[in-house]
């Protein structure tokens, strides 16, 4: 089979040379189901076009140095422009109140947003050392609130803890291996967190993380979702993107995506 899709800009030609590939009961259905294939192929591709048209240069980042230790500055740690993100996020994890994960504490950022929400707990898995001895200075802005810190990779200690309300998913290749497996080999670099955010949410309970969709959330990444979860939502976030971006992040939108179980 063979397919051919032309337009001013590209042409693209799909040929299937198994003949049991995609190959329902009748040719029709096997048509309808690849013309749709290349359909919406083609429509991404025109969609992608609009979209880089407004990126930012930024900066290309082809390898991750060991950062389970490293002393960051708050920029190296995350960028201010992310920061309208995190504030859609806590409150899409927070809005049934109750007890709140938080993997990856950071610079406390998101911390304080989720702490603006009516919150039973607030649970915080965080492995590096000096970003932990910032968590116990900022610990001290909310003496009334049951904040606790678990020292340690979310890898090591996830299976130890209970069920949660909300969980909140940010955090970052730590090394070369998992930038190359979990960055470039993924949908999205939270990808592998989705089965345990999956098993440590209360019935209802929400998962947000960074996405890595600009303006709507792909086929892909919506079947991996929905393998784990059963619904999802979706709000696009505008940002303010400076040219020089450190983060791999070029567009001047964002994809918050809602996952509940």
């Amino acid at each position: 089979m063979r397919k051919i899709k032309r337009s001013g800009s590209f042409e693209m030609t799909l040929v299937i040379n198994d003949e049991n590939f995609i190959n329902p009961p009748k040719q029709a259905q096997r048509n309808a189901v690849v013309n749709r294939a290349v359909k919406e192929f083609t429509a991404d591709l025109s969609a992608l076009n609009e979209q880089t048209k407004r990126f930012v240069p930024g900066e290309t980042v082809n390898t991750v140095n060991d950062r389970t230790q490293k002393v960051l500055t708050e920029q190296e740690i995350m960028e201010d422009w992310q920061i309208p993100v995190m504030e859609v996020m806590a409150k899409v994890i927070t809005e049934r109140g109750g007890d709140i994960l938080e993997i990856g504490f950071g610079r406390g950022v998101s911390a304080d947003m989720i702490q603006k929400h009516p919150i039973d707990s607030h649970t915080i898995i965080e492995c590096n050392d000096a970003v932990v001895n910032d968590f116990h200075q900022w610990k001290n802005k909310y003496p009334n609130s049951n904040i606790e810190i678990v020292h340690s990779l979310w890898q090591d200690t996830i299976e130890d803890l209970g069920q949660f309300d909300g969980i909140f998913f940010h955090t970052y290749p730590l090394n070369e291996d998992e930038y190359m497996q979990y960055v470039n080999g993924s949908i999205t670099f939270a990808q592998h967190f989705f089965a345990h955010a999956a098993a440590h949410l209360k019935p209802g309970g929400s998962f947000t993380y960074f996405s890595n969709e600009i303006d709507s959330v792909s086929r892909e990444h919506q079947r991996e979702l929905l393998s784990h979860f059963s619904s999802f939502s979706v709000q696009i976030v505008p940002l303010d993107m400076p040219e020089d971006v450190k983060d791999t992040w070029w567009a001047d939108t964002i994809a918050v995506i809602k996952a509940v179980k």
